[in-house]
């Protein structure tokens, strides 16, 4: 015989204290919310209720940017879905576990547990899920440089968005699209998304919560600076820097200090962009955004040739090679092999440049990074691309004279261009 806990909650009192929570933590009190569903973690003798209060706790230290203690629930959580027995439960649990993976950098873990996640045989609700799986996926992806990939993800994605009606998902699935094509310098379509997103937030975001406006207006303000729109890019920074100081988004602070440093480095300011770097490299390093610590140091190595400073570029280089080379992102390693090129271009080390040019060519063909079309490279310099249904993509350019017939790449018919 099971002998009774007084000082257990039961369903009701524990639905009541994760509300009560979510309560204080939308009205900023964080550290209160955290105690209170602590409190629950430990007192509640309900599996559904604490499987509710670990997708609060979850969430809450993605958005504070503590992934290590986000992983733990994640995998707590696994064990109760099992315990609940229930498809549904399990399928959430896997996403949350692909979700911490994907923020700590270890890319080839969250797109394994994405896959099974996909294999799951839940009811509507799994399948409702599936659309924040491929996005998570595709940021995966996505950061191992695998482009085509990536975009059947985003594709995918924003598929189950549209067939939802689901509009907090289209709204992250067009940002991730932002920073796919800042990443191959579709500059067009790199601000397209992101103020598409914005229309969003502003259309049926007014009960969302401010990250999403935040999230937005930091994406359009990378792509504004592509583009040379300086004083647009500072706008939408500091509203998105605003945003995330008051909510103590850590993650989202680390961005809009790298964007701002990237801003003043533009301008060939790189006295005032030197300190942002150091604070945006900070906060990554203790939150483990090994991904930004790349872009950080990119910008770092910049300023330092700025100064004519190549020694000490070449130091910034090596660490970011490092980390690079440890998480397979194949995009960071050849800008850090152009960059060496240009270094020892202007040192006159003819054996170093060799090197470097060689090892620049293996990762535009290992990425696939060139046009099927033309042969041209993609991603060197701004130009206007399109997607066709396979996820290949072109310039524009080359399919308007060429027409979309099939793709060169896959040979497989194509009708008309894809979603993105």
């Amino acid at each position: 015989m099971r002998l009774f806990n007084p000082w257990a909650m039961g369903q009701d009192q524990t639905k009541q204290q994760i509300e009560k929570g979510l309560h204080l933590y939308q009205s900023n009190q964080t550290e209160k919310a955290l105690r209170v569903w602590m409190r629950v973690l430990e007192k509640s003798a309900d599996p559904a209720g604490r499987f509710r209060v670990l997708g609060c706790l979850i969430t809450a230290h993605a958005e504070m940017g503590r992934y290590k203690d986000m992983l733990k629930f994640a995998v707590v959580q696994i064990d109760t879905a099992r315990e609940l027995e229930d498809p549904d439960f399990l399928t959430e649990s896997y996403l949350n576990l692909a979700r911490s993976n994907e923020k700590l950098c270890e890319f080839q873990k969250t797109i394994s547990y994405c896959k099974t996640c996909l294999n799951m045989q839940g009811t509507t609700v799994s399948m409702q899920l599936n659309g924040q799986v491929s996005l998570s996926m595709g940021n995966a992806f996505l950061g191992l440089s695998i482009f085509q990939k990536a975009l059947e993800c985003f594709e995918k994605a924003l598929r189950y968005a549209h067939n939802n009606d689901d509009k907090m998902l289209e709204c992250r699935v067009c940002c991730s699209l932002g920073n796919f094509y800042t990443q191959i310098k579709d500059y067009e379509k790199a601000l397209f998304f992101p103020c598409k997103a914005a229309e969003l937030v502003n259309d049926y975001g007014k009960g969302w919560s401010l990250k999403y406006r935040a999230m937005s207006q930091y994406h359009m303000a990378v792509a504004y600076r592509k583009l040379g729109r300086l004083a647009d890019a500072m706008d939408c920074c500091e509203e998105s820097m605003k945003i995330a100081l008051q909510h103590g988004d850590r993650p989202l602070q680390a961005l809009c200090l790298l964007c701002f440093a990237d801003i003043h480095r533009s301008r060939r300011d790189v006295q005032t962009a030197f300190p942002r770097y150091d604070s945006s490299m900070s906060i990554m390093t203790e939150i483990g955004n090994r991904l930004g610590l790349i872009q950080v140091l990119l910008g770092v190595t910049k300023c330092w040739m700025i100064q004519k400073e190549l020694d000490k570029a070449l130091e910034s280089i090596e660490k970011a090679q490092e980390l690079a080379e440890g998480l397979g992102n194949k995009l960071g390693l050849l800008k850090l092999h152009c960059l060496c090129e240009k270094i020892y271009r202007t040192k006159e080390q003819q054996r170093e440049l060799r090197d470097h040019v060689v090892k620049f060519h293996e990762c535009v063909e290992e990425m696939e990074l060139y046009c099927g079309m033309c042969g041209e490279s993609i991603g060197e310099k701004n130009n206007q691309l399109q997607a066709l249904p396979c996820s290949h993509f072109f310039h524009l350019k080359c399919l308007q004279t060429n027409g979309t017939r099939g793709c060169p790449n896959c040979r497989r018919l194509s009708v008309k261009p894809g979603y993105v």
